[in-house]
């Protein structure tokens, strides 16, 4: 197995440096049209999907284009993008089974599935993976992103792309490969029930409108905001201040799953970037940028020790990182790209900033969250 992973620009892009890799995962800015790409060109599978603001290699940070590509003869890949049209389970299992097929791997498991959807509906894409492949596999990913929150993400293949849709990757490597999948974030000691929830929408905490608790939980930090009409934008306001969601506990340690509230609601609710259920417990977390700029780091070489491996053993990584928590540390970006290579002893990657991350918890399964970073290491 052989792995190269780098930054370029559309017009720098050159297809005949991928012409015979086994397997392709492109992110890039929205503002790319990845039809000029000339992608037909390259034989194995693509799986591509925008990234906030660009991307980062460990030869730096690009507002364009990273590539991570494998060359891997003993192993198979296969990808497949689908519109979710009106049943995104639906069309996740569709997809999962035409990436199968695409290996040549019909009936089997794969070592992992790496994942890329538009955002909305990714608890339900997880489910449908799993119908197919089982609960076991690993899926691991990110939904796409676009640089305003404004829908101008999508996923894409060497057949076009989709706006409303997501691509599939069955990942049979010929090397073992590890993950790990974090949070930066520590618990408060606020903590609350959710008593009424439409959708995405948290209507009430302990029966309290949701954003009036919200606000008291983070002593105002969303108070400019409360009660001006329409629904208005509190991503920056709440990147440093999620709602964690207690999924597991192992060794006397808890894990959370991180919601990131989007939107403050006139009516007192709170849009999230993920789905919580009535009855469940949403603690407040807290962040802080020096904890961002280092959890890159240390989730790689978490991954890195869940698979044994030494540095010199590494052929490569893929990271997921949350577009919410770049667009904060944006200023140190070079920080993270060094502390991610001395983790990985200089191994290539690439790390996309997505609006919501997927990945399996030891003790929860295969979760959709935000603010979250994955590492996904190839020995």
């Amino acid at each position: 197995m052989k792995i190269s992973a780098y930054s370029t620009t559309a017009k720098d892009f050159d297809t005949l440096l991928l012409a015979d890799k086994s397997f392709v995962s492109i992110h890039m800015n929205c503002r790319i049209d990845p039809t000029r790409l000339g992608l037909n060109g390259i034989s194995g599978s693509v799986h591509g999907a925008t990234s906030c603001m660009g991307a980062m290699a460990g030869d730096g940070v690009t507002e364009s284009i990273g590539v991570f590509a494998i060359s891997d003869p003993d192993g198979a890949y296969g990808s497949a993008m689908l519109p979710y049209g009106d049943d995104a389970e639906k069309a996740a299992s569709d997809a999962t089974l035409a990436a199968l097929q695409a290996a040549d791997r019909i009936g089997e498991k794969p070592e992992l599935i790496w994942l890329s959807g538009t955002p909305g509906v990714e608890e339900a894409v997880i489910a449908g993976i799993e119908a197919v492949v089982g609960p076991e596999v690993p899926v691991i990913g990110g939904s796409a992103a676009d640089n305003s929150v404004s829908g101008e993400w999508f996923v894409f293949d060497k057949s076009g792309r989709s706006q409303d849709g997501l691509i599939v990757s069955v990942l049979f490597p010929s090397r073992p490969v590890s993950f790990a999948y974090h949070n930066g974030y520590a618990p408060t000691a606020k903590t609350g029930t959710v008593t009424k929830v439409e959708g995405r929408r948290l209507v009430e905490i302990d029966h309290q409108p949701a954003l009036e608790v919200y606000d008291e939980w983070t002593n105002g930090a969303v108070g400019s905001v409360r009660g001006n009409g329409e629904a208005q934008s509190i991503l920056s306001e709440s990147t440093l201040f999620p709602l964690g969601r207690k999924v597991a506990k192992l060794g006397g340690v808890t894990s959370f799953l991180l919601a990131h509230p989007a939107s403050a609601c006139s009516s007192g609710a709170m849009e999230l970037f993920a789905t919580v259920e009535e009855g469940e417990e949403l603690t407040q977390m807290s962040g802080t940028e020096s904890g961002l700029v280092e959890r890159a780091g240390r989730v790689a070489s978490l991954a890195r020790s869940a698979g044994h491996l030494e540095q010199g053993a590494i052929s490569g990584a893929l990271m997921v990182y949350c577009g919410g928590c770049m667009l904060s540390v944006r200023h140190r970006l070079d920080d993270i790209v060094d502390g991610v290579s001395d983790a990985l002893g200089g191994a290539p990657f690439l790390g996309t900033f997505t609006f919501g991350e997927q990945g399996q918890i030891l003790g929860a399964g295969n979760r959709h969250g935000n603010l979250m970073i994955s590492c996904i290491i190839f020995g």
